[in-house]
């Protein structure tokens, strides 16, 4: 009999987070291992607990939460968004333009769905958060990745941005703060790109979910707080910032040049609607979430727990021979490099996976996320000090070892 097979459109879509040396560690894990899994940034998994105000206001309100609500989202929970925007300098957002979804992910793959057309290219950063180029490759849309410099923090090299923009260039993808490298990017920074959307006429596409997490005092402005005659999304939600990953709530603001958008903004509405809504237990978080207490501020300070975790396995990975990792200044992950002098990996999966086998210790190879080279690994440092210091050491000891 004949065969199913996936779609063609599925081809080029790769999401190694959760890929083949995860479906690995499951299996080990079935077989009785423990894994440590700095994979992934799921904060639950290391009793970084959502706010007690948030879940209690969740369970006293479940029961408005049985039928189906407006597509783009609850009122208050939009609202509050809307507040939100003020304080972060995003003027003119109305009610009408924030939509609530399952999570950043559904709203990110909604709006690409929306926006492009066969061939459309899409500007995303080298390394990147590869749901971004899946999302684009899904849509029938062409990835194009921009350089980030690891010599310059890590920050956007403009010059390679400006040279890969072509007549087919829709928008334009920023990951900030950044998803791998912890990367915050200055004001002027931002202002360049903006620059380059306004002469080329792109849509700037902000994922700025780790707004809250920054350290050493680092400031993050909002891309779309800085011009209104450039068409801005800007995705964020309760995943990181309230260790709600779980909730699956996100938002999208769609500010600036709206009224240049209209066709488009319909084609989202549209969407929207086919959804009939994003879950709405979820969206109940959302008005304390963003008028509580913000705890956020108490981990990442001197002392604060991501703080400390943060110096202890940055400092830990520089110590090994042959490793070199820039400072994040935002999110919860290093994104280190192995010196080719030192370790001439040509397989970096088979690297990751051979650190599973070894030292139940689950990473992702730097080549899941978009760049060319084989010589970075991306650490979640989510764990408390104690394991994150096991964790370094055992990798000191599995890199000073191994060969491919």
């Amino acid at each position: 009999m004949q065969n199913y097979y996936k779609s063609a459109k599925l081809d080029n879509v790769c999401y190694e987070i959760r890929g083949v040396v995860l479906r690995e560690a499951r299996r080990l894990e079935e077989e009785g291992h423990r894994v440590l899994k700095l994979n992934i940034g799921n904060p639950a998994a290391f009793e970084l607990d959502v706010p007690e105000e948030i879940q209690q206001d969740v369970i006293y309100n479940m029961h408005l939460a049985q039928g189906y609500v407006e597509s783009k989202g609850l009122f208050s929970a939009r609202k509050a968004v809307m507040h939100y925007c003020q304080q972060r300098g995003i003027d003119k957002v109305d009610i009408d333009d924030i939509f609530l979804g399952n999570g950043v992910s559904e709203l990110i793959v909604m709006s690409m769905q929306a926006m492009l057309n066969t061939g459309d290219e899409v500007l995303i950063p080298a390394p990147d958060y590869p749901l971004w180029t899946a999302a684009v490759t899904l849509s029938s849309g062409k990835p194009v990745h921009y350089r980030c410099d690891e010599q310059q923090n890590w920050f956007p090299d403009i010059d390679d941005i400006r040279k890969k923009i072509t007549r087919r260039t829709r928008a334009i993808v920023l990951i900030n703060p950044n998803n791998p490298t912890g990367a915050v990017y200055s004001r002027e920074l931002l202002e360049q790109v903006i620059e380059l959307a306004r002469k080329h006429n792109l849509i700037v596409l902000s994922d700025e979910i780790y707004d809250k997490i920054l350290y050493d005092g680092t400031e993050h402005v909002s891309t779309a707080a800085l011009a209104d005659d450039v068409l801005f999304f800007t995705y964020n939600g309760l995943s990181k910032n309230y260790r709600a990953a779980g909730y699956r709530s996100g938002w999208m603001i769609i500010s600036g040049a709206k009224h240049r958008a209209m066709d488009l903004i319909e084609g989202i509405e549209m969407l929207s609607n086919m959804r009939l809504c994003a879950n709405v237990p979820a969206q109940l978080a959302i008005q304390t979430a963003l008028g509580g207490y913000q705890s956020i501020n108490d981990l990442v300070v001197p002392d604060g727990r991501l703080y400390e975790q943060r110096e202890t396995a940055w400092r830990m990975l520089n110590d090994i021979p042959g490793v070199s990792c820039v400072k994040p200044q935002g999110a919860l992950y290093l994104f280190p490099k192995l010196d080719p002098k030192h370790f001439p990996i040509v397989n970096d999966e088979k690297l990751v996976l051979d650190l599973l086998l070894q030292e139940r210790i689950l990473l992702v190879q730097g080549s899941a996320f978009n760049i060319d080279d084989k010589q970075h690994l991306r650490v979640v440092f989510l764990p408390r000090e104690d394991a994150l210091e096991d964790a370094m050491s055992r990798l000191g000891r599995f890199l000073g070892n191994y060969q491919q």
